[in-house]
Parts: C-alpha cells; structure tokens; sequence
C-alpha cells in the first residue's frame, strides 16, 4: 500500500503541513517498520517530517505501531527505563552511574542504545569499561537483573525495526521521528521512563505525549541527550505520573552561580568507568544533580506502582 495519501498532508512544508490522525500515523509507522516501503517513501516520509515536526497524537500513533513489535521483557519488579541515544562529545556519559546508582537501591534498570557511534562514546563502551557487556537476549537481562545489576540491551536487539529507521540517518544525515520514539519506548511493560531532549520545543509536545498516554516519566533536558541530568547544575525535572504533571515530585531548574565545578573524569570509556567505580565506593563525591534525579525517580516508582494499586482496586 501507497503512503502517497500520507505524505501529501504532512509534506506541505512547515506552514501548510496537515498532522496524521492517530490511526494514520499508526498505519504509516506500521509499514514503515515492517519494510513494506520504496526507499524513496522511507526519504520522503523522513523528509517531510522533519520539517513539519511530530505533534503528540502523531507520537502516539506512531508509538501504537512501535510497541507490538518490542521484544517481550518482564523485569522481577517496576524497571527504571533509560534511553541512552546520544552519546558524549564534550562532557563524560555518566549514564552507567544513574543506572548502578538505581541497581544498588534494588531497581531493574534498562539502558538500550546503540552500541557504537562514530565521534561520541556510547552508554554501552562505559558499560563494557565497567565490566558489564551488553544482554542479547530476554534471557541474560533476566541473569543480570537477578544478580542486581544495571541491564544494557542495543536497540538492535530490543528492537530490530525501529533499528533500521533510526539507521536512515546514516544516509540522509537528517534525524526522524524514529530518534524521539526510541526515547520515548515502553521497553519493559509497566516500566517508569526517563525522557530527556535537548532543544526546548521538545518539551512541549513531549509533555503533551506523556499526558495523553498516560505515562509514568521524568522528563529532563539530559546531558548532551544522554537520561542524566548534567553533573554541573541540576536541570528542571519534571515528573508525570499516569500522565498528570506532579507539582510535588517536580523538581525546578537549579539556579544562580555555582560555587565549584563538580570533579570529572575525561571523555574516555575506562577514565569514565574508573571515576564511576570510585563514586560508588564513596571515594569520589556522586555529583549532586544526579543523586536528586536518583531520588526523584525512586518517588516516581513509589508514586506510579501506588496510583496502579488504587487503579486496579478500582
């Protein structure tokens, strides 16, 4: 089937464009990730799109298509859910620390990712300095949930399809709709998600998606896209349970003038998993930031598993 219909309301440029409805966009993204389009439709379509820009009923349609074909995980209790896409380039990823810092308070916690990107250094590098390789199967997250640490999963594995779409970049050196659901995805079912971006526009039709679909999430501006807030000044971290904006767990962005700059470890992989070894044996201090992040998403899991409680006695 044709997405010449599709293409036709989103692609009037920026000013006459028309959004999808739900079903539409579910239906799009639907052959999209089966395969099912000419490579001139998968351009056209990431063409069109980028300069429209998605709104939340289009995410969420899109995300309708996305979640069936997500490789079935079940975490031994409610997961802290932690996309990790961006990488670093000048600041070191300290998104292995989040998550060893949530495992040693007894949370699953999934990362998913690419493995490599060329010029920035990836979640799963650190992981590997740390001495934890990525899981390739239901089967090892299992494994390494069950001896009480952090999970890597590549995206490639939790989800071959929306592997692929984000992969277009590669070849039209544009970023699509695929990089904002692969932030956004329900990894695990029930699972509480850190939603982070970097420009502030996102943060509007990001919360508009997490009210809509009911989410359980923090939202943050990340740490060059990276789920952790910066280790020099705590961002705005808003939380949302069952997609109502929490003025109680919210926190506001830090302000005024820093006394000091936080100690950090260099770009490199083993420097970074070196300094994060030495945080967790209370040898170096954990930045501030992301220990107020840690406890608010400990909150956010307490308040999301309490409002499902109430939900199912009702």
């Amino acid at each position: 089937m044709s997405i010449a219909p599709y293409l036709r309301e989103i692609g009037r440029g920026k000013e006459g464009a028309r959004a999808l409805s739900r079903e539409q966009a579910c239906d799009l993204m639907s052959q999209l990730l089966d395969d099912k389009l000419s490579d001139l439709e998968k351009g056209g379509f990431a063409l069109a799109m980028r300069i429209k820009g998605e709104t939340a009923e289009e995410l969420a349609g899109f995300m309708d298509a996305v979640r069936p074909r997500l490789l079935p995980l079940a975490a031994p209790s409610t997961p802290v859910l932690l996309p990790s896409y961006n990488g670093a380039r000048k600041l070191p990823n300290l998104t292995a620390l989040l998550a060893l810092l949530l495992a040693r308070d007894g949370v699953p916690v999934l990362v998913h990712g690419p493995l490599t990107d060329p010029g920035r250094v990836t979640s799963a590098q650190v992981f590997e300095a740390l001495g934890l390789p990525p899981a390739l199967s239901p089967e090892a997250a299992q494994a390494q949930w069950a001896a009480g640490q952090p999970v890597f999963m590549p995206l490639a594995v939790l989800h071959p399809a929306l592997d692929r779409l984000l992969a277009l970049r590669r070849v039209l050196g544009l970023r699509n709709p695929g990089h904002t659901l692969a932030k956004l995805l329900p990894a695990v079912p029930g699972g509480v998600r850190v939603v982070n971006h970097t420009h502030p526009e996102y943060s509007i039709s990001l919360s508009q998606f997490l009210e809509l679909t009911q989410a359980d999430a923090l939202l943050l501006r990340g740490t060059e896209g990276e789920p952790v807030a910066d280790a020099r000044r705590c961002p705005a971290l808003k939380v949302f349970v069952q997609g109502a904006l929490s003025d109680v767990l919210s926190v506001e962005a830090q302000g005024g003038s820093l006394a000091e700059l936080p100690d950090l470890p260099s770009l490199d992989p083993a420097e970074t998993a070196a300094a994060i070894r030495a945080m967790l044996a209370g040898q170096r201090p954990v930045p501030a930031p992301i220990d107020r992040q840690r406890r608010v998403l400990l909150a956010l899991r307490d308040a999301a598993r309490a409002a499902a409680d109430t939900t199912c006695r009702t």
